[in-house]
């Protein structure tokens, strides 16, 4: 079963509110709505997982011991890190970007 931190569904809301503020290319409500759906289906497959694979980044690390790294196009990858418990279950804490994650890393 895949379980939600408070962290998580706020990184969610703050994805899809993003998404319609882009500078860029401010997506509509329905493809930010669309977007934000597939990263949570994504999530929700991670416990079918057969290998999880553990995080790297400090920043990424001081979340949970394990990432996923969605790779939604080619600028742009979601890491999905979590824990997992004693009954496999997952813990999403935080979704972080590769945008932030190579800042962090400067």
């Amino acid at each position: 079963m895949v379980y939600y931190s408070s962290q998580a569904d706020i990184d969610l809301y703050d994805i899809l509110v993003g998404l319609q503020k882009w500078g860029k290319h401010p997506l509509t409500y329905e493809h930010a709505s669309q977007y934000v759906d597939d990263v949570v289906d994504v999530c929700d497959d991670l416990d079918a997982a057969v290998y999880h694979f553990p995080t790297q980044y400090p920043d990424h690390s001081q979340y949970g011991k394990f990432v996923y790294a969605y790779k939604r196009n080619q600028r742009t990858t979601w890491y999905v890190i979590y824990d997992i418990d004693e009954e496999k279950n997952i813990y999403i804490q935080k979704l972080i970007s590769n945008y932030l994650t190579i800042n962090s890393k400067l």
